[in-house]
């Protein structure tokens, strides 16, 4: 009989107690396929945002920078605020350094333990092919990106104490001596899982649908309780608006969208989403952008069809019963975040496979679900699954390969998407940073072909004109990336440098200056005007400059000894 509040109103069925009575069988086998699948990320290096959050970031290096990821006091750092996730990051580099490995080895552990707490909770909530599910989360081709990415630690993170502050939920809500410790469990986690990241918002809200799946109705009781979760999840939402504001182009076409245009596109994400755990071939790391354009009378077909599926699940809910709406409802709720009336970063793409890494479980277990139900036949539904996951762990094992190094990833990603004006720009920044001038060339040149004006295209293709000798080149390219976006402090910094080349000194001399204005601590730029500002005999100015640069670098024997040269010249100078 079931008791009062208990959320999963009825026993489970036979096979969610099957499940159970394997359920150690099923936890080993997740831990072996999941280490199987993602085997290869552990010989992978460095990706993309992995540069700006581990390599590059200061704040890992010292004590206090720990304290300043929590306390924001790093806003001239370009990062957004998930300080637990930072502090992971933080705790590793003291660990073992730049090694990757340990990192992905993090990443493929919570995600391990995040399949196990799937199979857990589908468990608990009594739904047919529970473990089913979670194996198959463990192994689909979208969640690829959120593992073998060491910077979406914040996606396997958040996850595990998401699913964390679910089950301390359910607990709270089934009547027991310590129901009220549960609760406080819970809330906690939740703010522990919004700090690493703040997709996890939508939980009250899944919590409420699992409420009304389960139960006849929902009661003010049931409402009173999840208060504190929306208030804090929307007070961590607005943080993160803030600090997604500060970081990105407000100016850019994907923040001034209309609200059809963002109707439209989200009804177009939902299906695309729900295409690719169906059918997960291929996944890329940037998929081709959409034009959304409330002209088009066929785009107005993916809300109304999303629309239609849920009021057809609505109608039908007692012939159907509440489970598949609920399902839905999930997938779409976790989905909100980033369907487009927020803007999240769509600069390059519309849709990401890590924006669903917890959306995903309402789709898969509901599809594990009535697989379970319809296959009857035990031998049957083992044979079938295990194609099933089979397939998915072959095509995630492939696209593991593509994370092993910023070349690979980019010329998957070309290769794939040839209109990708990221994928061209980033795999010329990968052969810049080899030293392959001329591919790095061959890139960028491609990525102003399709997006022409880009400011960073053009400083990045004068600056690896530049490296190989063609000044000339170099100095009408960096000249077009100052003038689209005059606050480019190196694009003035790559400038001066070719114009100090080419002999112009004193243009040189002025965009040095603007470099140094613009980016106070740019060491080289101090150095590079340093050197100019000699070239015209301005020695005390040059002095200073010098002086200014070692402060930031007192490491810097380079810097040290081209002061004392300064110094001892100015002395002899005036000895003369």
């Amino acid at each position: 009989m079931k008791r009062d509040g208990e959320p999963t109103g009825a026993t489970p069925d036979s096979a969610c107690k099957e499940d159970s009575q394997y359920i150690y069988w099923w936890v080993g086998l997740i831990i072996l396929i999941t280490f199987i699948t993602y085997g290869p990320t552990l010989h992978n290096g460095f990706i993309w945002d992995d540069f700006q959050d581990v390599v590059d970031n200061q704040l890992l290096r010292t004590n206090g920078g720990l304290r300043d990821l929590w306390t924001a006091h790093w806003q001239d750092v370009p990062l957004p605020y998930y300080p637990l996730t930072f502090s992971t990051f933080w705790v590793e580099y003291h660990a073992w350094g730049l090694q990757p490995l340990g990192y992905h080895m993090v990443n493929v552990l919570l995600h391990v333990a995040n399949a196990i707490l799937v199979g857990i909770l589908l468990t608990r909530l009594s739904v047919p092919g529970a473990w089913l599910a979670a194996l198959i989360f463990a192994v689909h081709p979208v969640q690829v990106e959120s593992v073998a990415w060491i910077a979406e630690r914040k996606n396997v993170l958040s996850g595990c104490l998401f699913f964390l502050a679910f089950l301390a939920y359910l607990k709270f809500l089934a009547p027991a001596a310590r129901r009220w410790w549960f609760y406080g469990a819970a809330l906690a986690l939740y703010l522990l899982a919004l700090l690493a990241k703040t997709a996890v918002v939508p939980l009250p809200a899944v919590l409420l649908v699992v409420l009304w799946w389960k139960r006849e109705k929902i009661r003010r009781e049931d409402l009173v309780p999840l208060a504190p979760f929306f208030l804090v999840g929307a007070t961590m939402g607005i943080v993160t608006m803030h600090f997604q504001a500060a970081l990105s182009n407000t100016q850019a076409p994907e923040w001034h969208l209309s609200i059809i245009q963002r109707v439209l596109l989200a009804g177009r994400a939902l299906w695309f989403y729900a295409g690719k755990i169906i059918w997960p071939h291929p996944v890329m790391i940037v998929y081709p952008q959409w034009q959304i354009d409330p002209s088009m009378w066929w785009q107005y077909l993916y809300p109304a069809c999303a629309l239609g599926v849920i009021l057809a699940l609505w109608l039908n809910r007692a012939k159907l019963g509440k489970g598949p709406l609920a399902a839905v409802l999930c997938f779409a709720v976790m989905l909100g975040p980033v369907l487009g009336f927020l803007s999240v970063g769509f600069a390059e793409s519309f849709v990401m496979d890590h924006w669903q890494y917890l959306a995903s479980i309402g789709l898969i277990a509901l599809v594990s679900a009535c697989a379970t139900q319809l296959i009857r036949e035990k031998s049957l539904g083992l044979f079938a699954a295990a194609i099933v996951v089979a397939v998915l762990c072959t095509w995630s094992w492939r696209h593991c390969e593509a994370f092993r190094s910023q070349e690979t990833l980019y010329s998957e990603e070309v290769t794939l998407n040839p209109g990708s004006w990221s994928g061209h720009y980033n795999l010329g920044n990968a052969y810049l940073r080899a030293r392959r001038l001329q591919d790095a060339i061959d890139q960028y040149e491609q990525t102003l072909q399709i997006r022409p004006d880009y400011e960073e295209a053009e400083g990045n293709l004068g600056y690896a004109l530049l490296q190989s000798g063609n000044v000339t080149g170099a100095i009408a390219h960096l000249k077009h990336a100052v003038e689209i976006d005059p606050r480019l402090a190196e694009g003035c910094f790559n400038l001066g440098a070719a114009l100090l080349q080419s002999g112009q000194i004193q243009e040189a001399t002025e965009h040095l200056r603007k470099a140094v204005h613009l980016k106070p601590e740019f060491t080289e730029a101090r150095y590079m005007l340093a050197a100019a500002l000699a070239k015209q005999g301005h020695l005390d100015e040059a002095i200073s400059q010098m002086e200014k640069a070692v402060q930031l670098r007192p490491d810097s024997d380079q810097f040290r000894q081209t002061l004392e040269n300064m110094r001892q010249f100015r002395a002899h100078s005036v000895a003369r």
